[in-house]
């Protein structure tokens, strides 16, 4: 089995600077799973927050298995993330000290077939800095037409 990413969440890496980066398991029914293989997964306005010394994970839309049938969970329901105590300690200092917050980046499977969530730490951006992220992005455009123009 090929680990390729099942989806990107884009607007995490639109809105915020990102750092530290986990890999997670994630809590998961068998309809779920069978409905995260056909990529039926959304990120829209997920994030994870601390509690009890646990990670969860919220707003991520996984849609109802068809063939499940009435052993369907709630397509937004909120989904144990699962780490190591070590690392939730560390990812409780970051967020506490430097005011960081936990956003899920990406959702794959494993060389060995399980659902694995991409964690990473951020901090938000300003409005001049997404700016200037779109300004560098149009000039290496520009930069690499030129290139393949004058090559060919």
């Amino acid at each position: 089995m090929a680990a390729g990413a099942i989806a990107t969440n884009k607007k995490a890496y639109r809105n915020y600077h990102l750092g530290d980066k986990w890999e997670c398991g994630i809590a998961l029914t068998g309809g779920e799973v069978k409905s995260i293989r056909s990529g039926k997964v959304n990120f829209k306005d997920s994030f994870a927050r601390l509690e009890k010394g646990e990670v969860f994970l919220y707003n991520l839309h996984i849609n109802p298995y068809e063939q499940a049938s009435y052993m369907n969970e709630a397509p937004d329901r909120v989904r144990r993330l699962l780490l190591h105590k070590k690392e939730i300690k560390k990812i409780t200092a970051y967020i506490n000290e430097r005011g960081q917050v936990l956003v899920p980046t990406k959702i794959y499977f494993n060389s060995r077939g399980y659902v694995k969530i991409q964690m990473a730490l951020g901090k938000g951006k300003k409005l001049f800095d997404k700016r200037e992220d779109i300004k560098k992005r149009t000039i290496e455009r520009a930069l690499k037409r030129v290139l393949r123009v004058h090559k060919g």
